[in-house]
C-alpha cells in the first residue's frame, strides 16, 4: 500500500528554502482523481476547489444515498414492525457512537493540517539520478509532508476504535431490555456492526488526505457505491425472508453496515492506491524526520495536532450527548413502537436536512479551517477572515429564506407526501404531529450546524474547554427539559422534537456570540441587519403560513384538499 520507497519522510529546513516562499497542490480537472499537479507559483491561499465545486459532489453524494435508503425503506418497511425498527434505531445509535469517538475530533483537527505548510519548506532525502545531482523536487516533498502527517493522525481513530467497540457493546448489552435482546439475531447483529465500524475506520487514512486536498470527486465515487451496496444488501435480505416467511429480525440492517464498509474500504483503495502511484508519501503510518524533534511524537504523529484533539475532546463527547441525545432518552424512557415511529419520523423529516444542509456545513467548515488557519502574514489573515465572514453571510441568508418556507408550507405538505409514500400503515395522529413539529426543528438544526462549523474552525485550545463547559450545561438544560416534556408533561416523542429545538437555539446563541467576539478580534463584526431577510419575507411567511394552518384544520385528506394544499404551497414558494 506504500506510495514511496523511503522508510520515512525527511524534513530539512534551511533559511534559503523559508525566504524562498511556498507552493501549493493544484489538481488538474483532467487528471484521475487523486493524482497531484504540483505547481511553486501560486499563492497558498488559494483554493484547489471552489466551495460550490465541492459541495456540488457533496450534495450528490448524500441525494444519490439518501435516494437509495429512501427507495428501500419502501420495500422493507412493508414487511417490517416498528419494534424491528426500533431495535436497529440503537444499533444505529451503536454504530453512530463508536464512529463519532473514534474519528471526529481527528477528522475536526486534520482541517487544520493545510496541504502546504506555510512557513517551512522540506527538501526530500532522496536525490535525483540527473546529471547536475541536484535533489528531488522541495514542492513534492514539501506536500508528502503535510500529507504523512495527516495519514498518521488518521490511525489514531483505528486505535481507538478496538477499545471503543468492544466498550460500547457490553455496556448496550448490560443496559438493553428483554424485549430487545429478544429480538431475532440480535447478537450476531450487534457483532456485525462492531466489525463493520472497525473496516470504516481502517478508511480513514484515504479520508484523511481526500479532505485534505478536497478531491471531492474521489469521495463522490466511492461513498456512493457503497451506499448502493448497502441499500441493495438491506433490501434484497428483508425482501427474501419476507418472500420466505423466515423472521430474521435486525439482521438485515447488520448485513447492510458489513456491505457498506467493505465496499468503502475496497473503492477507496482502488481510487487512492491503485490510480495515485505519483504520490510521495505512504498510507501506511510512516516516519517522519524532523530536525525539530518536538514537533512529531514518536517521529509520526503531530504534537499540536494531539493537543488540540486532546482539548477537544471533551467538548466531543458532551457535543454527542447533544446531538444524539434525543434517540438515548427515548431509548431509556420509551417502548420500541415509539423508537421506531420516532425513527421513521426523523428518518424522513429530517431528509432534506441531511441531502442539503449536511453537505454544506462539511464543505464549510473545510472552508473554515482553510481560511481562518492559513498560517500567513497579518493581511492574508485578515484578508481570510473577511472571506469566511462572506461565505457565512451568504449561508446564513439562504438558510433563512429556506427557513420562511419551511415554517410556512413543510407542516402540511410534508404528512401528506409520507401518506402517500408508506401508506395508512405506518400513518396516524401521532406520526403526523412528529412530523409538522420536525418540520419546525429542521431549520434550527441548519443555522446550528453552519454556525457551529465557523467555530470549530476559529476556536483556540482554551476556547475549546470553555466552549466543552457550555455544551456541558447545554446537556444539563436538554436532559432537563426532555424528562419534564416526555414524563411530567406527558408529550413523549412530540415532547422531545421541541426540547430539541430549545437545545438548538440556544447552541445558536451561543456560537453567533463566539463568531461576534472572534471578528471583532479581528477588526470585524456581524451584525444581526447583514443576516436578516427583508420585512416582506417575514409577511408573506406569517400570512402563508395562516393560510395554510386554516386549510390543514378544514381538510378532509382526500383528493381536492390535498391538491389545494400543494398549489397554495406551490405558490409560497413562488413568491419566497
Amino acid at each position: 500500500m506504500a506510495l514511496c520507497e523511503n522508510s520515512g519522510i525527511r524534513d530539512r529546513r534551511t533559511l534559503a528554502d523559508v525566504q524562498s516562499g511556498p507552493s501549493t497542490v493544484n489538481y488538474a480537472s483532467d487528471k484521475l482523481p487523486g493524482t497531484m499537479t504540483l505547481s511553486g507559483h501560486n499563492n497558498m491561499n488559494e483554493m484547489p476547489v471552489s466551495p460550490a465545486y465541492g459541495t456540488t459532489f457533496l450534495v450528490l453524494i448524500q441525494v444519490v444515498s439518501r435516494v437509495l435508503t429512501f427507495a428501500s425503506n419502501q420495500i422493507v418497511l412493508r414487511h417490517l414492525s416498528p419494534e424491528i425498527l426500533g431495535v436497529a434505531t440503537q444499533l444505529e445509535l451503536y454504530s453512530v457512537s463508536v464512529l463519532y469517538f473514534s474519528r471526529e475530533c481527528l477528522r475536526t483537527v486534520i482541517q487544520r493540517e493545510p496541504p502546504i505548510h506555510s512557513t517551512t519548506v522540506a527538501t526530500s532525502s532522496k536525490t535525483s539520478n540527473d546529471s547536475a545531482g541536484n535533489l528531488s523536487s522541495p514542492d513534492t516533498v514539501f506536500d508528502s509532508i503535510a500529507s504523512q502527517t495527516v495519514v498518521n493522525m488518521s490511525y489514531i481513530s483505528l486505535a481507538l476504535g478496538f477499545p471503543l467497540v468492544v466498550l460500547f457493546a457490553l455496556c448496550y448489552l448490560y443496559l438493553t431490555t428483554e424485549e430487545t435482546s429478544r429480538t431475532p439475531f440480535f447478537q450476531i447483529s450487534l457483532g456485525m456492526i462492531g466489525f463493520s465500524c472497525l473496516f470504516e475506520l481502517a478508511t480513514e487514512p484515504f479520508f484523511a488526505v481526500v479532505q485534505q486536498h478536497m478531491l471531492y470527486r474521489t469521495r463522490a465515487a466511492v461513498e456512493t457505491s457503497a451506499a448502493v451496496a448497502k441499500s441493495f444488501t438491506v433490501c434484497a435480505i428483508s425482501t427474501w425472508a419476507a418472500w420466505a416467511g423466515w423472521n430474521i429480525g435486525v439482521l438485515p440492517f447488520a448485513l447492510g453496515y458489513l456491505a457498506y464498509s467493505f465496499a468503502l474500504i475496497c473503492g477507496y483503495i482502488w481510487k487512492m492506491v491503485r490510480n495515485s502511484p505519483e504520490k510521495n508519501f505512504s498510507f501506511l503510518l510512516t516516519p517522519i524526520h524532523s530536525r525539530n524533534g518536538s514537533e512529531y511524537l514518536a517521529n509520526r504523529f503531530s504534537r499540536r495536532l494531539i493537543w488540540l484533539g486532546a482539548n477537544g475532546y471533551l467538548q466531543l463527547i458532551v457535543k454527542h450527548l447533544l446531538t444524539q441525545g434525543d434517540s438515548m432518552i427515548l431509548a431509556a424512557l420509551s417502548s420500541l413502537e415509539d423508537q421506531g415511529i420516532y425513527s421513521l419520523v426523523s428518518n424522513y423529516g429530517g431528509l432534506v436536512a441531511r441531502i442539503l444542509f449536511q453537505p454544506i456545513e462539511e464543505s464549510s467548515r473545510n472552508l473554515f479551517a482553510r481560511l481562518l488557519n492559513s498560517g500567513g502574514t497579518k493581511n492574508h489573515d485578515i484578508g481570510g477572515v473577511n472571506a469566511a465572514k462572506s461565505h457565512l453571510i451568504d449561508v446564513l441568508r439562504a438558510y433563512g429564506i429556506l427557513a420562511a418556507l419551511t415554517f410556512a408550507i413543510g407542516p402540511s405538505v410534508v404528512p401528506l407526501v409520507l401518506h402517500v409514500l408508506i401508506g395508512p400503515r405506518w400513518m396516524s395522529p401521532k406520526v403526523e404531529s412528529l412530523l409538522s413539529a420536525y418540520c419546525y426543528y429542521i431549520p434550527f438544526l441548519a443555522f446550528n450546524g453552519i454556525t457551529e462549523a465557523f467555530v470549530s474552525s476559529a476556536v483556540s485550545a482554551s476556547d475549546m474547554r470553555k466552549q466543552a463547559a457550555w455544551m456541558g450545561a447545554f446537556s444539563a438544560c436538554f436532559a432537563a427539559v426532555s424528562f419534564l416534556l416526555l414524563q411530567l408533561g406527558g408529550r413523549g416523542a412530540l415532547g422531545l422534537v421541541w426540547a430539541n429545538i430549545i437545545n438548538m437555539s440556544i447552541r445558536t446563541v451561543w456560537s453567533y456570540l463566539f463568531i461576534k467576539k472572534y471578528l471583532r478580534q479581528h477588526k470585524n463584526d456581524l451584525a444581526i441587519s447583514e443576516i436578516s431577510l427583508e420585512r416582506e419575507t417575514y409577511g408573506i411567511c406569517a400570512l402563508m403560513l395562516s393560510i395554510m394552518s386554516a386549510i390543514r384544520q378544514s381538510s378532509e385528506k382526500n383528493f381536492h384538499d390535498t391538491m389545494r394544499i400543494l398549489s397554495v404551497g406551490s405558490a409560497c414558494a413562488l413568491l419566497m
